[in-house]
């Protein structure tokens, strides 16, 4: 079982396993078929309150990741249908954002990863 993040610009590999967008919004400038994703999850991306808060609060990772987690809390078919799909093989949380070390799709893995324990 391993979950891989992964920025929708680079280029998909056969080792990136299922692809699955964890984005509320479409990534500009990339079609489908570049992005070649088997799924987009939007339901398991921070909401929209969430996602502008962070974009005013970029410094505060930790406060962002408790807020993103009680937002998972709720969602919990969406997370297990994640979780489901780690445990059948490698998974690609595919993003869009600039930033690689603190993004919701790593916050999101670690939470998958917890789960997974």
């Amino acid at each position: 079982m391993t979950i891989l993040v992964k920025r929708v610009y680079e280029d998909p590999a056969p080792a990136d396993g299922q692809r699955v967008l964890v984005d509320r919004l479409w990534p500009r400038g990339v079609s489908k078929e570049r992005a070649a994703l088997d799924d987009w999850l939007k339901e398991v991306a921070p909401s929209d309150d969430l996602r502008k808060w962070y974009h005013q609060h970029s410094g505060e990772w930790e406060e962002f990741v408790r807020r993103y987690n009680a937002e998972l809390d709720s969602r919990g078919e969406d997370v297990e249908q994640l979780l489901r799909r780690a445990r059948q093989g490698t998974l690609t949380l595919v993003y869009s954002s600039k930033e690689t070390e603190r993004n919701n799709a790593v916050a999101l893995r670690d939470c998958l990863e917890r789960n997974l324990e």
